[in-house]
């Protein structure tokens, strides 16, 4: 890019509809997101929120700026909302999400004001996020979201597959392949894996993300081959789910339940797994992955998830997520000289560094800004 163009900030609002710790990797990939822009000297990224009824995202960032909560109907529709994006002196308005009043109201205040706007979707316009309240989202695509997405100045998707998926449904607009952004660990020092081999799960407990596939898989192991590993699963989610998970696993000595992690402890147990194992049949980027993967800890995802590159750079297995593909991945592992295993976990290191970084994603997001504004200098990850 032009030095005389790099010179200038930009100053950017993002929208989310919930921006709490709880709300899951929607909040947490934009959360990290701006505090890597922040960092920059070209960038002024803010974000725009009403107050939650559960704790925000981060520590209290001055670029966390919060409204009093008037939300209306299950649509969200806030008032304080619209006023302060009205009141917004913004170079560029950006929106996390679809389906609320916020990623709305965002669109139709740029508009308003002549503004650029950038959408980012976080999968929601795949055939099986359009699935979930079909109705309900075909009324609100009709209504006003096909305009709102037309008129975006870019569409931020994170892999090439939503890239695909948005042109199918016929969208022109430019398109920038940005990555979501993975930062810097909180525990810099060596974990040492678990005694026991030991696969993990970690995220949401919703029936979409197939858990009972993993345990399924443990139980097509031989009683040889069980008495050598474990399962662990992290996480918490919807309570007549897990339920239904914890009596399943009452008699399956070899699985435990961890419930809700975060922070440096969710760190120290990816780091100190063998092998992380996403069953589910679709996630649009899977931050898990990458944290995984900067972890130095392998991963098993389904083809319905965007990381070939984990067949392609030796870190992981890309397969079919089946109980069968899952058993032999274990045994794999288990009949593998942990070397090996432990080289997987420093491939996956250097492609987080290198293709994931917070650093590298946030200069791109800044290029995609500035390539907005001044309409020079096209980064190579833009799609028109």
């Amino acid at each position: 890019m032009d030095p005389s163009n790099r010179k200038m900030s930009i100053r950017v609002v993002h929208t989310i509809h919930a921006f709490t710790a709880t709300t899951g990797g929607t909040a947490t990939c934009t959360y990290d997101l701006l505090a890597a822009l922040n960092k920059l000297k070209d960038v002024q990224a803010e974000m725009l929120v009403t107050l939650p009824y559960q704790p925000l995202m981060g520590h209290g960032e001055e670029w966390i700026n919060t409204v009093k909560n008037d939300e209306k109907t299950r649509f969200g529709v806030s008032a304080n909302l619209r006023k302060a994006l009205q009141q917004s002196d913004a170079d560029i308005f950006h929106t996390n999400g679809l389906w609320r009043y916020c990623n709305h109201i965002t669109a139709v205040v740029a508009r308003q004001k002549g503004k650029p706007f950038v959408l980012t979707p976080h999968g929601m316009l795949y055939p099986q996020a359009l699935d979930q309240s079909k109705w309900q989202k075909r009324l609100l695509h009709t209504a006003m979201f096909d305009r709102d997405i037309r008129s975006a100045s870019c569409i931020h998707v994170t892999c090439e597959e939503e890239m695909n998926v948005i042109r199918a449904l016929g969208y022109t607009n430019p398109i920038a392949v940005i990555g979501n952004p993975v930062p810097e660990a909180l525990v810099t020092e060596s974990v040492p894996k678990t005694n026991k081999l030991t696969f993990g799960y970690l995220g949401r407990l919703h029936p979409r993300k197939y858990v009972e596939r993993l345990m399924e898989a443990m139980t097509l192991l031989s009683d040889k081959e069980k008495e050598q590993c474990e399962l662990l699963i992290m996480g918490s989610g919807d309570p007549d789910y897990e339920k239904s998970l914890r009596e399943r696993a009452a008699e399956m000595p070899n699985i435990r339940f961890l419930g809700f992690v975060e922070g440096e402890e969710k760190e120290r147990q990816l780091a100190a797994i063998h092998a992380l194992f996403v069953p589910s049949d679709f996630e649009n980027f899977g931050m898990i992955v990458t944290e995984a993967l900067r972890a130095g800890t392998p991963v098993f995802a389904g083809t319905g998830t965007p990381w070939r590159l984990l067949n392609e750079k030796g870190c992981g297995w890309w397969q079919k997520p089946t109980p069968e593909n899952m058993a032999s991945v274990m045994r794999e592992i288990i009949t593998m000289n942990l070397k090996n295993l432990d080289e997987m976990g420093r491939i996956g290191q250097q492609l987080v560094t290198e293709r994931f970084s917070d650093k590298a994603v946030a200069q791109q997001m800044s290029e995609l800004y500035h390539w907005i504004v001044t309409k020079q200098n096209k980064p190579s990850f833009i799609y028109e």
